[in-house]
């Protein structure tokens, strides 16, 4: 046991802090998107890992056409926008429940994006310059700088999505996941409602393929692959560290999405962790499904224990 400790570096985590903190945050961005799906409209949304790596694809096939990275993060959020609308009328026209429509999409995307780069994987080239995000950035002599871009837009997207469900539209989602039936009673179109949830998750969902497509420098069919397992243990490790704090505050709604990406942030830390302790990349997946079900069993075991503790008294 001295001999294996022995080998671990406690320097190594600390280098490795910083790309744990840029993952995460753009990682966050998708974790809004499953947010907005799984929590706000109730829809359990498995679009995500197909969506997630057609905006990487379109990300950088432009790129490489010659377009602006950052321009060409405005196609990705549209062809996610695209594919949470697929999955909307399979699921309001169709009559197809909404997981399996959701299923449907995704396995299609995977054909989309092999038409969209004409094979596996591009990359986006070692010359490219003023990408939004690069892995390269993070090693800089002026990374703060990359940081504080990211961030920043990192919070620009929590005060629009705070201002969107905030409006008519906003407040008709948000009825919609809480009570459908009482929702229709009230005269909403709740199919609309549902196709533009949506639309606006696998929107962010795509974005954030884009960045991380440029974060990565090259973009990949199986990019997507277990992203909505990250999503979904960003969005339960917010709500159980952060759930309290954020309850009952005034703007505890902003809170609550910026509280998604500190979730996106420690999962990508104990994630490094584990690496860190050797564990076999080969068990990442596990760990990742693992991390999620207790994540999931905590406020459960809390309620039900507390309970009995309750009734015993």
């Amino acid at each position: 046991m001295a001999v294996y400790f022995s080998t671990l570096d406690p320097m190594a985590l600390v280098r490795a802090l910083p790309g744990n903190v840029a993952q995460g945050l753009i990682w966050g961005i998708m974790a809004l998107g499953v947010y907005i799906t799984f929590r706000i409209l109730d829809f359990a949304d498995l679009t995500v890992d197909g969506t997630l790596a057609t905006g990487g694809a379109v990300a950088v096939v432009l790129i490489k056409g010659g377009m602006h990275p950052a321009m060409a993060l405005i196609f990705s959020f549209l062809v996610g926008m695209a594919g949470g609308l697929a999955t909307g009328l399979l699921h309001t026209l169709l009559g197809i429940p909404g997981i399996l429509a959701s299923i449907l999409t995704q396995i299609s995307l995977y054909s989309v994006n092999l038409g969209i780069m004409g094979k596996a994987n591009q990359s986006i080239g070692i010359g490219q310059k003023n990408l939004v995000a690069s892995l390269r950035y993070v090693t800089a002599d002026d990374r703060m700088f990359f940081f504080a871009k990211l961030i920043i837009g990192c919070l620009i997207l929590v005060a629009i999505l705070y201002w969107l469900f905030g409006t008519e539209i906003g407040a008709a989602i948000r009825a919609t996941g809480c009570n459908e039936q009482m929702a229709r009673a009230q005269g909403i179109n709740t199919n609309f409602t549902k196709v533009i949830a949506l639309m606006i998750s696998n929107g962010m969902v795509g974005l954030c393929g884009g960045i991380y497509a440029q974060y990565q420098g090259a973009a990949d069919v199986n990019s997507g692959r277990g992203a909505i397992v990250i999503g979904l243990a960003a969005v339960i490790i917010s709500e159980v560290i952060f759930g309290k704090l954020c309850a009952g505050r005034k703007m505890a709604f902003a809170f609550t999405l910026c509280a998604v990406y500190v979730g996106a942030i420690l999962y990508y830390i104990a994630y490094t962790l584990v690496l860190w302790l050797k564990m076999p990349s080969d068990y990442m997946k596990l760990f990742s499904a693992v991390v999620v079900a207790c994540f999931l069993a905590i406020p459960y075991l809390k309620a039900k224990y507390g309970n009995k503790r309750k009734a015993v008294r």
